[in-house]
């Protein structure tokens, strides 16, 4: 045992640090709590992936069914334009740019450092299951939203608790309120804006606070029009920007085709625990990969979060089930495409890597996986090596991968100020006096305070903060988990196309509901 002296700030941060570390590590005090094989196992991946497989079951495979007609949805347009701020496919952008960030190039090389590569394949099997509660929270968001006073449409988990379970359940609405806009602030800006910093000053060797300026400008600029203006620029960066990021990834794996079947190999036999030199399956390492796998799969892509059915519900559609289903391509295009081509780069490019032994001994290794590199610097390792060539002494590698974070985290900046603006949009709502003028000034106040976050964030110590971002990350997801399984018939009915499912608290159907389909591209 340690007898290092504990520090002030290290004694301050560890009950915070033992409640993040139990929603999320299944540990406390680093003692397993709950645990299969050995290995500790988080309640929120139980919680998650449990409501996963009920819609799944409940909905009867219909995300799978539906997947490939949903996939061509996306390259489908309606002439007929359904109510709404957006259009479908820019409502699904926006969602997508919140739900792409660091978490698809870092996140995929943490779950690979832990789990190894068997991680990946119960990351594809936790996304399917993630496609089932994006369905729900997509077709609950379009049909129970809320049309404001000067017309404007939104909603989000707040609106299908409070419309679609009633004014009794409104305490879980503001929990929920409340744990997104601690989550917008955190681990929407805050933690994002760290990572742009740090990656501006590698790249461009500037001081992180300049980079943090840039980006403060640059999102101010944006969000200052609303959502409209957030999704007309996610509709164009994000198809652009995921479009060369992965076709770079299948560039790389080209270059290095010989290694592919056996990148293949590893992750299934790694899935199920083999280990050739035991001879045998050892449960132990199947558990590692199911829990790196698993938590890798639900923490990218935000699916039962809550956060992305807030930009699903101001799509131009009157047809719930329809976005739904561009919801649930969300979580298909950021786990499934995404991650995998992120995570099949670092498995399968060869080149000059290193590993320190137990004797302290450094080891020539051929993959990134395999070396001492660990998060952002194992994805951009992967790449360098990929493509060495050099532009101002910068492995041309590095530089698209580090690109592509800047770009990726920009637009993260974007989508999750509307979140938070949302979130305290409702709670002001609820008290005495609210009007239309009151939120437009507190819209203003909002954007300028995220804008100042993003400037602090670049440069500002962030561990108290990242475990905080944790907790409200699961204050967030747990008040809408409930709501999903509350309102689940419904969900149901929605995808047998029973527009009108469900009973709409504190006001009439909305009659858009009862017209003809409408801004429902690939119906």
């Amino acid at each position: 045992m340690s007898t290092a002296p504990v520090s002030g700030f290290e004694a301050a941060i560890k009950p915070v640090t033992n409640v993040s570390d139990f929603i999320w590590g299944g540990s406390w005090n680093g003692e397993p709590v709950l645990a299969i094989a050995g290995q500790p196992i988080p309640p929120m991946v139980i919680i998650l992936l449990g409501a996963g497989i009920y819609f799944m079951i409940g909905l009867r495979g219909y995300p799978l069914r539906r997947l490939f007609p949903a996939l061509a949805g996306l390259f489908k347009k309606s002439d007929n334009k359904g109510a709404g701020e957006i259009s479908p496919f820019a409502a699904l952008s926006t969602a997508l740019s919140g739900q792409v960030g660091t978490g698809n190039l870092a996140g995929v090389a943490t779950a690979i450092t832990l789990g190894g590569p068997g991680a990946i394949f119960w990351m594809w099997v936790t996304a399917l299951f993630g496609m089932a509660l994006a369905f729900a929270e997509g077709s609950l968001a379009v049909r129970f939203r809320e049309q404001a006073e000067d017309g404007t449409y939104r909603g989000g988990p707040m609106t299908y608790i409070s419309i679609g379970l009633g004014p009794k359940w409104t305490w879980l609405a503001v929990l929920f309120c409340l744990g997104a806009l601690f989550s917008a602030l955190v681990t929407g800006n805050g933690i994002q804006a760290n990572s742009l910093g740090d990656s501006a000053n590698e790249l461009f060797g500037v001081e992180e606070w300049i980079g943090g300026a840039v980006a403060a400008i640059a999102v101010f600029a944006v969000i200052i029009g609303g959502i409209k203006s957030i999704g007309k620029v996610a509709e164009t960066i994000v198809p652009w920007m995921a479009g060369i990021y992965l076709l770079m990834a299948f560039v790389a794996l080209m270059i290095n085709l010989p290694y592919l079947p056996e990148t293949f190999s590893r992750i299934f036999a790694g899935a199920f625990g083999y280990d050739a030199a035991a001879g045998g399956f050892l449960g132990a390492m199947i558990m590692i990969a199911i829990r790196a796998g698993v938590a890798r799969g639900l923490f990218s892509n935000e699916a039962g979060q809550g956060s992305t059915p807030i930009a699903h519900a101001v799509a131009q559609t009157n047809d719930p089930a329809a976005q739904g289903r561009f919801a649930m391509m969300g979580t298909f295009i950021d786990t499934i495409v995404i991650c995998t081509m992120t995570a099949l780069v670092m498995l399968t490019v060869a080149g000059d890597f290193t590993v320190t032994d137990a004797n302290g001994v450094k080891q020539v290794v051929e993959h990134a996986w395999q070396s001492d590199l660990n998060g952002f610097a194992m994805t951009s390792g992967a790449y360098a090596a990929a493509f060495p060539f050099e532009v101002f002494s910068i492995p041309i590698g590095t530089l698209i991968v580090s690109v592509a974070l800047i770009l990726f985290v920009f637009t993260t900046l974007l989508t999750w100020s509307y979140y938070g603006e949302r979130a305290i949009t409702y709670l002001y709502d609820l008290l005495p006096g609210s009007s239309l003028s009151g939120e437009k000034k507190l819209h203003f106040m909002w954007r300028v305070v995220w804008c100042l976050v993003i400037f602090l964030g670049s440069f500002a110590p962030l561990e108290l903060v990242w475990r905080l971002g944790d907790i409200s990350n699961a204050v967030m997801t747990l008040p809408n988990i409930v709501a999903l399984l509350a309102l689940s018939g419904v969900v149901f009915a929605l995808a047998k196309g029973n527009r009108t499912a469900g009973t709409d608290h504190g006001r009439e159907t909305p009659k858009e509901l009862m017209e003809d389909v409408s801004g429902a591209a690939g119906h």
